[in-house]
């Protein structure tokens, strides 16, 4: 039987510089977003809508969202196949397309690049395989419908 698990975020508009959304530009795209007992995260909209290059904006967030659970995923099976995993970072990327005239969009594709040191005695081979594994289980990659590719590297300690 499946179990359900619940998120909760509130997010809360802050850009409403005295005029509302009286025209395009009589506002700012800030937000807050609050997830409860957690700190606040400063979004906005990418810049190329008008947002704020110095707060997050929701398609970083999915790219890194995607990026982190992997990862979650990734060390958990490494850790029950004996792998042990000594440093992790992903320089991940996503590519979304709009369509003018209207400005909608759809991210096309997610690349992951986790660079993964493992100790001398863990199998590279084994460490390599665990990839694809953890994107299957991915909740994050399993929601969306565009394709998570991985493109790891491994390096022995």
């Amino acid at each position: 039987m499946a179990r359900e698990h619940t998120y909760e975020a509130t997010v809360t508009w802050t850009g409403n510089l005295g005029e509302g959304t009286a025209g395009y530009k009589a506002y700012t795209r800030d937000h807050d977003i609050a997830c409860p007992g957690r700190p606040t995260i400063a979004g906005s909209a990418d810049p190329v809508f008008r947002g704020d290059a110095g707060r997050h904006n929701p398609e970083d967030l999915l790219v890194a969202a995607l990026s982190a659970c992997h990862m979650l995923w990734y060390l958990h099976l490494c850790s029950v196949a004996g792998v042990v995993v000594t440093a992790y970072e992903d320089a991940a990327d996503g590519i979304m397309a709009t369509h003018p005239p209207e400005g909608s969009g759809a991210f096309t594709r997610v690349t992951l690049r986790p660079r993964v040191t493992i100790t001398a005695e863990s199998d590279a081979d084994v460490a390599a395989r665990l990839h694809e594994k953890a994107g299957a289980n991915c909740f994050v990659a399993r929601s969306v419908n565009f394709p998570v590719t991985h493109e790891p590297e491994i390096v022995r300690a």
